[in-house]
């Protein structure tokens, strides 16, 4: 099989971009790559995706996701090239102002930003969505075994799958009982990330998506939770609550059934997110990710103190290892 850089050069030869200048963009937790393309010649650039199929990639759902993104107004990259078989997309460049990188330098800008991407979701919402797998009570209770499976283990050294398998059916109907309603299109890594701020665009098009290929359907809550409790930057309680407000008087809903999904939810995407960045740390040798594991259990300690999870918070503080240095420490190798 022809080496990656040769199959690099063979894609661009069918586009415009044959002799462009080449620069490597920061990457993500998956085995995706981004280039920055620059044109000698104008100066214009573009983006190429390298998503190796044989690392488990497969780039036809981001082109799916973007074209729906893109019908329906928003800002998604939009497709220049692709080869779906190899790997590659060569992809509008939306420019380098993330959210996250902003805000570093212009904490003032907070507000304004977390309420353009809190109106994206509001439109998002209000679209009808494309046919997706459905995000049931079933699968998010399964996908916080990875709290168990990977976070607990690596720290205790022990698995006990009794623990896991009774906590998974206990949140599961925690969930089936706080999850309710109609399914939107959930973007499912909505942080301040993946977001790119476009002020020369209109509404909510000033607000530029990525990484969004793992789509599915489910509860409006999810993304909002993602949004506003982001594991990688700290988002002010008043800001939390403030867009948690807007959210629901914009769309209607019951105050308390949002607020009580929305906890539920965060204590499910907090669970799963411990035994991912385990994982990554472990098995890709990402050890950053560790240093986020403390906001993560913030996040999850709070959302325990809601009454909808009083089924199961002391036992799941009792039987998970707090994120502490020496338990860190232990993360650190596989």
């Amino acid at each position: 099989m022809p080496e990656r850089t040769d199959l690099i050069a063979d894609f661009l030869a069918g586009t415009a971009w044959s002799e462009a200048r080449r620069e490597t963009l920061a990457g993500d937790a998956s085995p995706r790559r981004y280039d920055r393309l620059t044109d000698p010649q104008t100066g214009a650039t573009a983006v190429l995706m390298d998503a190796p199929p044989d690392q488990g990639e497969d780039v036809r759902p981001f082109v799916r996701i973007a074209e729906h993104l893109r019908a329906i107004g928003l800002s998604a990259p939009e497709i220049l090239a692709q080869d779906a078989e190899n790997g590659f997309l060569l992809l509008e460049d939306l420019g380098d102002d993330l959210f996250a990188r902003l805000l570093q330098d212009m904490p003032g800008q907070e507000k304004e930003l977390y309420r353009a991407a809190t109106d994206l979701l509001i439109a998002l919402h209000e679209s009808d969505p494309p046919d997706l797998k459905t995000y049931t009570p079933q699968i998010m209770a399964e996908m916080t075994g990875l709290a168990f499976t990977q976070y607990r283990a690596a720290i205790t050294g022990s698995q006990d799958e009794t623990i896991r398998e009774r906590f998974e059916a206990r949140f599961m109907d925690i969930l089936s009982q706080s999850v309710k309603g109609d399914s939107v299109l959930l973007l499912r890594d909505y942080h301040a990330e993946n977001l790119l701020w476009l002020p020369q665009r209109d509404g909510v098009a000033r607000v530029g998506l990525l990484d969004f290929q793992d789509a599915v359907l489910g509860h409006p809550a999810y993304d909002l939770v993602s949004l506003l409790q982001d594991v990688r930057r700290d988002v002010s309680v008043a800001v939390e609550q403030t867009m948690l407000a807007h959210y629901i008087k914009q769309t209607g809903w019951d105050d308390h059934r949002f607020r009580r999904a929305y906890t539920v939810l965060g204590v499910q995407r907090n669970l799963r997110i411990l035994g991912v960045f385990t994982r990554l740390a472990r098995e890709r040798n990402k050890p950053y990710y560790l240093t986020l594991m403390p906001r993560v259990w913030d996040h999850l300690t709070r959302g325990l103190d809601h009454p909808a999870l009083a089924p199961v918070a002391e036992s799941l503080l009792r039987e998970l290892p707090p994120p502490t240095p020496e338990n860190l420490d232990r993360l650190k190798t596989a």
